[in-house]
């Protein structure tokens, strides 16, 4: 337990206790949560529920995800590296599995800079049957918009000043800002980038998550290449 909470400092004991099951030990969360306050292991920080903030009209609620490559969400965030210089990162997330298909790190992005990043998930991912963004106009630019369309993606956007109804990238956002980006300082976009990466690997491949009964969303032995060739969207 003690080696996992070292190797996985942002894990609580939930997780941790998922990661012994799965090395083959026979624990339950309750006895390693018991084991952690007698180590003096750091416990999550308990939160009060909050209120739905999904009104019954929402883009999450009109279009649940069903299926992988049903909807895949996209969304910016923003930061800084440690000479006060800003950049910004690309995340994209396919909102039924929640496997987090890739975040790009860059000082700047523009709608170019997002078409060129869905060419290359499509190739490798397959295509989604929607996209589900805000309104920003890297997002919303008409050659974008247009291309997404002629390779068979239908890009949907929430409402203006709705962050929630892009729940699934936002919560996503937020755990990438809490487990990485609020624990160092970058010095450059390519420590960062590559700092992220072995994140996301994690991410997907390790990391419990709640949604989906402690699994991670896309263990290494379950990753498919799609069926799918560059002629189709346009390569």
């Amino acid at each position: 337990m003690i080696r996992l909470a070292k190797q996985h400092g942002r894990y609580g004991y939930r997780k941790i206790a998922e990661l012994l099951r799965i090395e083959g030990w026979r624990v339950n969360h309750k006895k390693v949560e018991r084991l952690w306050r007698e180590e003096g292991l750091k416990l999550p920080e308990r939160h009060k529920k909050r209120r739905q903030l999904y009104h019954k009209d929402s883009s999450v609620i009109r279009l649940r995800p069903t299926h992988a490559n049903h909807v895949w969400a996209i969304d910016f965030v923003h930061d800084k590296l440690s000479n006060g210089r800003s950049y910004k990162m690309l995340t994209v997330l396919d909102e039924y599995t929640r496997q987090a298909l890739c975040v790009e790190v860059k000082d700047k992005m523009n709608s170019d800079d997002v078409l060129e990043v869905m060419h290359r998930l499509l190739l490798k991912y397959g295509k989604p049957e929607f996209i589900r963004s805000d309104n920003g106009g890297e997002f919303v630019a008409e050659h974008l918009q247009e291309w997404l369309r002629k390779v068979g993606v239908t890009p949907i956007q929430i409402y203006p000043g709705s962050p929630w109804e892009n729940g699934y990238n936002e919560r996503f956002n937020g755990t990438l800002r809490r487990e990485v980006l609020n624990a160092e300082w970058f010095h450059s976009i390519k420590q960062a980038q590559v700092a992220i990466n072995v994140w996301l690997r994690e991410y997907n491949q390790i990391r419990p998550h709640h949604a989906l009964g402690m699994r991670p969303p896309a263990p290494e032995t379950l990753l498919e290449k799609p069926n799918i060739t560059g002629t189709e969207i346009g390569g």
